[in-house]
This record gives structure tokens, C-alpha cells and sequence, in this order.
């Protein structure tokens, strides 16, 4: 093979010794001392798991499995899990693989000391450290852990052994796999200025004493209406669990969302309460109806995304037959825009359009995959809204309203402090400010939305809204509509009665 001829090091492995100079040289001499032990060392037992673990690692084909398994069999948490471990193990692997391996250059091990027998069939080329497959292990494992904190420690064990791997296979110095393993675990807990950890703390609102009669703890007296083509819909499982907990229940399968509010009104007027399983949307219908008619709502999480179900702890069908069985209800909030209640949230600007373009492509190609092309897209191509904020005239990329005040400082609703403080979260990307949508999402990415400066908030009882441009586009709790140019957004105070168990007691369970 021809090598390059010895001659002045080029300004990069200049910069890659000085770099490899900063580990003090006791560090570096102990950290080859240890590997040769290891090479020097007979593990009988999982000497022969090792390899075979490290390749299952391999473009993290082992972490995208586990992954699946937790979205596939451990509902909300399980895919909230898998989802932040994947993501961190990109972010990870994006870090490590380029600038970290780039800026040390340092060379791999001398294979000569390792037993052939734990060779790997292919023996990588790119430099030594720090350990890809360390860090992608150690950044999956605190990800999915902190999701699913009873995942941690089998999770945490697997990576550790994955790390052991590159060592036993000669690949990696120690050194390489504890400092990948810290990127890892680095990376993974950054991903929550970004992306906050669910709360497993329900949001509360002053208890309904006037809410009498509720269900009978048989679930007579309930008529549930099950949203069919909402997100993952109202399962085998759930459906059975809830025959056998709520026998006296009456069931209604609205088989498209044109039904749905036709249904939800005939079901009120039979019903002392108002079920709804279904999606944020179908939560949002249910609430009109259950306001309309004066009696208190149900809520059964059966949707792609469940915010309401969630803030009030009922993203399992336990908690929502618990809340039957222990008959008690809250009072919440509930928002209005132009006459037409909300229970979580409404925006103008660019994320109606968003909506709106997803479902057209979301039968084609999956509803996050379509969510993240239109996002692009209208990134790169869509315009600012013209309307007039309380009088004031604004160009906007966007407008939302929360129904109530939610805990994280974000463009996106995540967990309200309380159901019943009869406040507006207003908030507002402003299309003045130059480079508004960069700034945005490089403020979004890091954690510092709260000091962008094309990003605003407030809170109102009320505000008033009108358009420059002819009726607009609005998001309301996950659907869009056309409405009118002129609207008020405001609050109705502790106008929706809905079921809601003991939050004292659901802790602890």
C-alpha cells in the first residue's frame, strides 16, 4: 500500500494533536495500560456475546429495534420514549461521527494484542474517538430512561454492554467508550430544552359540586361516542376493558368525522354524561356538545395526539373508568373563538395552512412524515398574516391562543398549570422582525424561545382579531375552518364540567 510521504503536518493534524495533547499524559498511558488488560482478559461466559452485541449496534439497527418494540407495546410513555431516544441517538451520531472523529484524529488500537477469535468481520476505518457506538448507546438509554424511568436500568445495562463490546473487540480504547458515553448522555438530556419531558403531574381545577347527577359507577347513564377514524381509535382491548368495568354504558361507533357532531348532539340529549373516545378534535366536538346540553364530558383517549386527556390524567382507559367510579368532576375553562368553543388550543398563520396541507398528504405517506415536509415547506415558502391584535396592526407568522396558561415556553401546548385560571396564553411570532423564521428555529432548538426576539406572550380575558386579508384560516384544537375577518378569542371560565379521578389518589398508585 502507498503511504504519503513524511512531511509537514497540514493545519488539521496540527490541530488534531494539539487537541489529543489536552488529555494529560498519565490519562493516556493508563488509558493503553487498561486496554491491554482487557485484550489480555477471557470472559468464557459473554466473551462470545460481545461481538455479536456490538454487531447488532451497527448503524443502531439494535436501538431502532427496541424502539419499535416500545411504540408498538407501551402505548403513550412507550412512544414518547422511542421517540426521544431515536432522536437523541441522531443528534449523537451526527456529533460524534463528523466533528468529534474529525477534530482528535485518533488512530484505533493495535488489533495484534486481541485474540483473533473477537475480530470483527469488518474492522472500522473512521478514527478512534470518541466510541460512535457508545455514545448512540448511552444517548438511546438516557433518551428512552427518562420517558420511561422503569426502562432505565435494563436499557442502561444493554449500552454498557455495548460499550464493553468495542473494548473487548479491540476497537476502542476505554477512553473512547466513557467519552462517547458522556457525549451520549449529554446530548440525550439536552433534547428537554427543546422537547420538555411529559409531567406526570395531571393539571387541576376546582372540583364541580353542581355537577349532580353524575353516572352511576356501572356507567349507567353514559353514552360514549367512539370517533372511528380518530388517530389509533378505540382498540380491542380498551373497548373490552371498558364492557367489563362500565356494563351499564351505552356505545356509539361514529364511523367518519362528518358524523361526529350529528351524533354527539343526539347522545347529549340521552345521556347524564357525555363520552367522547376519540382524538384532541373529536375532545374538542364533545365539549360543544356537552356544554350545550349542560351536563358533564367523559373523555377516553383513543387519538393520535391527547392533550385534554393527558392534562387531566386520563391518557389511560384505567383512569378514565376510574374517574366514573369515584363520580367525581371539574369545572374547566373553555375558550371560544367566534362562538365556537375550544378546550385546548387556536392559532392563525401559518399552522392552519400546515394542518390543512398534512391531511391531504398523510394517506400517502403517514402523518408525521407529511406534517415535517409541509413544515419545511412552508418554511421556505409560505407568507406572513396581516390582521389587526386588539387594535393594533401586525404582520404575523403566527398567532396562538391557549385555553388556559401552559407551563412550557414553546410555540406548541404541553401541560397547563391549571384548568380553571379563566386566562388566555397568547402567543405570537412577529414576521417585522428580520430573519424571524431562523431566528425561530434556531431559538427552538437550542431552548432560548423565551428570548427571541420575533417571539411574544401575554395573557388575556379576551382579544380581539382582525384580518387585512379577507376571512382566515384557523386551528382549532387539531381541525381547521374558514372563519370570519372579524372575531374576538376569549374565555368562558369553569364552563365545561368533565370527569376527572382523584389526582391525590392516582400518585399513589
Amino acid at each position: 500500500m502507498l503511504r504519503r510521504e513524511a512531511g509537514p503536518p497540514t493545519r488539521i493534524e496540527g490541530l488534531q494533536r494539539r487537541v489529543r495533547r489536552l488529555a494529560p499524559e498519565p490519562v493516556r498511558r493508563a488509558d493503553l495500560v487498561l486496554f491491554r488488560r482487557v485484550a489480555a482478559t477471557r470472559l468464557p461466559v459473554v466473551g462470545w456475546v460481545l461481538p455479536v452485541l456490538s454487531r447488532w449496534a451497527n448503524h443502531s439497527r439494535l436501538w431502532i429495534g427496541i424502539a419499535a418494540a416500545l411504540a408498538t407495546l407501551g402505548g403513550r410513555k412507550g412512544r414518547r420514549a422511542a421517540l426521544r431516544g431515536l432522536l437523541s441517538v441522531a443528534t449523537t451520531s451526527t456529533l460524534t461521527n463528523l466533528p468529534a472523529k474529525l477534530l482528535t484524529g485518533r488512530e484505533r488500537p493495535d488489533l495484534s494484542t486481541v485474540p483473533e477469535v473477537r475480530h470483527l468481520a469488518r474492522i472500522p476505518t473512521s478514527t478512534s474517538f470518541p466510541s460512535g457506538h457508545s455514545a448512540s448507546a448511552f444517548a438511546f438509554a438516557t433518551g428512552a430512561g427518562m420517558e420511561l424511568p422503569k426502562a432505565r436500568v435494563p436499557l442502561y445495562g444493554l449500552a454498557g454492554a455495548v460499550a464493553a463490546s468495542r473494548v473487548y473487540t479491540g476497537v476502542h480504547y476505554p477512553g473512547d467508550v466513557v467519552a462517547g458515553a458522556a457525549i451520549g448522555v449529554a446530548v440525550a438530556r439536552a433534547t428537554t430544552r427543546t422537547w420538555p419531558l411529559a409531567d406526570p403531574r395531571p393539571s387541576t381545577a376546582a372540583v364541580a359540586t353542581d355537577a349532580e347527577p353524575l353516572a352511576e359507577p356501572d356507567g349507567s347513564g353514559i353514552v360514549l361516542v367512539a370517533n372511528a377514524g380518530s388517530g389509533t381509535a378505540l382498540g380491542e382491548r380498551p373497548e373490552q376493558q371498558l364492557r367489563e368495568a362500565l356494563p351499564g354504558m351505552r356505545t356509539i361507533q361514529a364511523h367518519s368525522g362528518e358524523q361526529l357532531p350529528e351524533l354527539l348532539a343526539r347522545a347529549a340529549g340521552d345521556a347524564r354524561v357525555l363520552g367522547i373516545a376519540g382524538g384532541d378534535g373529536s375532545a374538542g366536538a364533545a365539549a360543544a356538545a356537552a356544554h350545550e346540553a349542560g351536563i358533564p364530558l367523559l373523555i377516553v383517549a383513543a387519538g393520535t395526539l391527547n392533550h385534554l386527556a393527558t392534562d387531566l390524567g386520563v391518557d389511560e382507559v384505567e383512569a378514565s373508568i376510574r374517574a366514573i367510579k369515584e363520580r367525581r368532576a371539574i369545572a374547566m375553562d373553555l375558550g371560544d373563538i367566534d362562538g365556537r368553543p375550544f378546550v385546548n388550543a387556536a392559532s392563525v398563520g401559518l399552522y392552519p395552512h400546515l394542518v390543512a396541507d398534512r391531511e391531504k398528504l398523510e394517506g400517502r405517506i403517514g402523518k408525521w412524515p407529511a406534517a415535517l415536509w409541509c413544515l419545511l415547506r412552508l418554511l421556505i415558502t409560505g407568507r406572513p398574516t396581516e390582521v389587526e391584535v386588539d387594535g393594533r396592526l401586525r404582520r404575523v407568522w403566527l398567532l396562538f391562543f391557549g385555553n388556559g396558561i401552559y407551563r412550557n415556553e414553546g410555540l406548541a401546548p404541553h401541560r397547563r398549570t391549571g384548568l380553571d385560571n379563566g386566562k388566555l396564553d397568547v402567543r405570537l411570532v412577529d414576521a417585522e422582525v428580520a430573519w424571524a423564521r431562523t431566528r425561530l428555529v434556531a431559538s427552538v432548538l437550542s431552548g432560548r424561545l423565551g428570548r427571541c426576539r420575533a417571539y411574544e406572550r401575554w395573557t388575556a380575558e379576551q382579544v380581539e382579531i382582525r384580518s387585512l386579508e379577507g376571512p382566515l384560516r384557523i386551528a382549532q384544537d387539531g381541525e381547521t375552518w374558514t372563519g370570519p375577518e372579524e372575531f374576538a378569542v376569549r374565555t368562558r371560565p369553569r364552563a365545561l364540567v368533565v370527569m376527572q379521578p382523584d389526582p391525590a389518589a392516582s400518585a399513589t398508585d
